[in-house]
């Protein structure tokens, strides 16, 4: 499982209590694990074209977020957040849940540059709901696997778009994600528990992806993004290279989509209404 199947309630001005997250657990629930199309009849970032595309091969990139001295603030700070973490014995993966935590995060996954071109696929009533930076160390030895998002989620349906935000290049050379276009509208495949001879992040592996198409690798700049389907089949490969590859995960669904075993509890109302009050909408942390 990956970190963001742990939430971190530490800084939550409501208690919320959560349940461990099981395959077992997660087959019993009645999820509705297939691509629902996304868009707007009038975006007002994206184009209806791009909205076609996403629809179509399950994912946009790169998209223009940060300009070169905006997204070296934005490094710095995570240099110095990944220094503390790993100081107190933590590992570079384990940063999740970190809007809840950290209001430098928090900011990132409501700022407008990014949110904008999310509601022109959610549409005006939406939440974000995730933040995890993935972050493979120069010559880091572990890959992650190919997989679904939404097949680790308490979440239904899967409705839930993910931004990856380059923190640093992202390249062939030191791994960046890769994409198979089109495997969204497969539905949701099956997997095994991946073998720990692997060294894969994740604990889940879906074989064969070859027979949905060629992987397609998603370069970005730093301070470009990616959106992609939570039912797209993604993963990369072993950093080899002598630089580090670091990116900002960011999850958002629309509010109606229902979130169990307490995940509802990390959920920002970024725009719209949360009608039914679903979506915990935790304040800013103090802490940057």
């Amino acid at each position: 499982m990956t970190n963001d199947q742990m939430p971190d309630d530490s800084s939550s001005s409501t208690p919320t209590h959560y349940t461990a997250i099981t395959d077992e657990l997660l087959t019993q629930m009645d999820r509705d694990l297939s691509f629902h199309p996304c868009g707007v009849s009038n975006p007002t970032v994206l184009t209806p074209e791009q909205i076609d595309t996403f629809n179509r091969l399950g994912y946009l990139s790169p998209l223009p977020v940060f300009d070169p001295g905006e997204i070296a603030d934005i490094r710095e700070y995570f240099d110095a957040l990944l220094a503390r973490v790993m100081a107190d014995g933590e590992s570079q993966y384990s940063i999740s849940s970190a809007h809840q935590r950290h209001g430098r995060v928090h900011d990132l996954l409501c700022h407008p540059r990014i949110t904008k071109p999310v509601s022109d696929l959610l549409g005006e009533s939406f939440v974000g709901w995730g933040s995890h930076f993935f972050c493979k160390l120069p010559q880091d030895g572990k890959t992650v696997s190919w997989h679904q998002d939404a097949s680790y989620w308490p979440i239904t349906p899967s409705r839930t778009v993910t931004v990856w935000l380059a923190i640093d290049a992202a390249d062939s050379q030191n791994a960046c994600m890769r994409f198979i276009p089109g495997s969204h509208v497969q539905g949701h495949l099956p997997y095994r528990e991946s073998d720990s001879s692997e060294n894969n992040v994740l604990n889940q592996t879906v074989d064969a992806v070859e027979r949905f198409g060629e992987p397609y690798d998603v370069v970005l700049k730093a301070g470009q993004m990616s959106i992609h389907s939570d039912l797209l089949l993604h993963g990369s490969n072993e950093n080899r290279s002598d630089r580090r590859r670091c990116g900002l995960t960011l999850r958002y669904c629309r509010t109606e989509v229902r979130a169990h075993l307490g995940w509802n509890g990390k959920g920002v109302v970024i725009a719209g209404a949360d009608a039914d009050g679903h979506w915990g909408n935790p304040a800013r942390p103090e802490a940057d």
